[in-house]
């Protein structure tokens, strides 16, 4: 929206509406992916904008590289995309039924890159990389076309349903669907990926004297976790706070304090290995620390929460901790409640740790419907859920669930001619977990 006192224009031109499909999918996230690999297989014609040259969003680009969760009974198409991580052997062995202490699956992210693309190839979805979202048409409840801006310029792109699985609800901001309170504190912060291989000898890149604002103490040392990274190498996640990830000007402030952080960060670990300060070391936890020489950084922050969409029913904490069962469910969530406090960079929670874990629970398919619009379907984390549900649905595995749970929905509202609000949530649960999806909560 526009700021208030900044100069407007009126914007008219003339778009040639190029793409045409039963489904548009906005955003090539792994529910993006699951969405529109689940439409493709019931026969829709699928089009999937990503503004990357890869899918799987926070998985590949953001370099998470681990799936949170339960990882078994997420529906067919995630199912697919683990065996075929096992045919690659990019991918650890299954722990068991998720449970606290076991609830992380280190992958290769650069080889899922490459496996979703074929994926998507298989199931024939139109893929259109390096694509931006940039406004849709709205007549009554009914959105269409769309314009999307790629190597050509800009041009249209219609569907009968629309999902939006953007991360950030870019389609339904656009459409002027109505948002979700943020929290009182901001979105829950992000973390920024890079890669590290360990090396016997200090050499390679290292801060220069007078360069951003070293660490120099413990108590300075924000949250930094690690897991493995391949052979001699480590991934290292970095939490940055104090930002707005839905403001554009905030997103590069963002992304420029995170490299800096990161080299900061970097920096004293270097330093400690080369024993040019004393103290106890703070090093992150699980971390068996030697030499870490800088390999890369993900290309993109990892985000946590931008914007909530309203949809029919806002899926609450209470209905969390309650393992709340819908008649219409879709999905089912295991994850406990991973809030961090976004104003502290150390490793706080809004919640204390007896707090945070849930049984398991439903997320209804009517969380997945943006209100006041008629064919407009969302999943993944700008689903319409409250800050604290939010904090434990938004894990890939979940939204792999919902994202097939949208797709289907959304080929069989295109092929029957009507929306989302028309079709049975019973009738579409039983469907699904004949797609795998496991949905008892016991």
């Amino acid at each position: 929206m526009p700021q208030k006192n900044h100069q407007t224009i009126n914007w008219n031109r003339q778009v040639s509406v190029r793409y045409r499909a039963d489904v548009a999918v906005i955003g090539g996230g792994i529910a993006g992916v699951c969405a529109a690999c689940a439409a493709a297989a019931e026969g829709a014609a699928v089009i999937l904008v990503e503004r990357f040259g890869v899918t799987g969003g926070n998985a590949t680009i953001g370099g998470v590289a681990n799936w949170s969760g339960e990882t078994a009974g997420q529906g067919a198409v995630f199912d697919e995309i683990i065996e075929m991580q096992q045919q690659w052997n990019s991918i650890a062995p299954y722990p068991g039924p998720y449970t606290s202490k076991n609830g992380n699956r280190v992958f290769d992210h650069e080889i899922l890159a490459v496996i979703l693309q074929e994926l998507l190839i298989k199931y024939g979805v139109r893929l259109l990389l390096h694509t931006r979202f940039v406004d849709v048409q709205r007549q009554a409840d009914i959105l269409g076309p769309a314009l999307v801006a790629g190597a050509t310029g800009i041009e249209a792109l219609d569907a009968k349903v629309f999902i939006d699985t953007s991360g950030g609800g870019d389609l339904a901001r656009a459409a002027g669907c109505p948002l979700l309170e943020p929290g009182k504190l901001g979105p829950l912060p992000p973390s920024l990926m890079y890669f590290v291989r360990e090396l016997q000898e200090a050499v390679g890149p290292q801060l220069p004297a007078d360069w951003f604002e070293p660490v120099t103490r413990d108590a300075d040392v924000p949250m930094t976790s690690t897991w493995p990274a391949g052979p001699g190498a480590k991934a290292l996640k970095l939490k940055i706070t104090g930002y707005d990830s839905a403001d554009t000007e905030d997103m590069a402030r963002l992304e420029i304090r995170a490299r800096r952080r990161m080299w900061e960060v970097l920096d004293y670990y270097q330093r400690d290995f080369r024993g040019e300060q004393t103290g106890r070391r703070n090093h992150p936890r699980n971390a068996n620390v030697k030499n870490w020489h800088f390999d890369h950084c993900s290309p993109m922050i990892g985000l946590r929460e931008t914007c909530r969409i309203a949809g029919d029913y806002v899926l609450a904490v209470d209905d969390l901790r309650a393992g709340r069962a819908f008649d219409d469910a879709v999905a089912r969530g295991v994850f406990y409640l991973d809030g961090m406090r976004p104003d502290d960079e150390k490793r706080t929670y809004l919640l204390s740790k007896e707090d945070q874990i849930v049984p398991p629970y439903h997320i209804p398919f009517r969380s997945l419907i943006a209100k006041d619009a008629g064919n407009l379907l969302m999943a993944g984390r700008c689903f319409s859920a409250d800050q604290l549900a939010l904090s434990s649905a938004r894990v890939m595995p979940t939204c792999a669930m919902m994202g097939q749970a949208v797709g289907i929905a959304a080929a069989w509202c295109a092929n029957r001619n009507c929306t989302p609000r028309n079709l049975d949530g019973a009738t579409l649960r039983r469907y699904l977990e004949k797609r795998n999806a496991n949905l008892d909560i016991g």
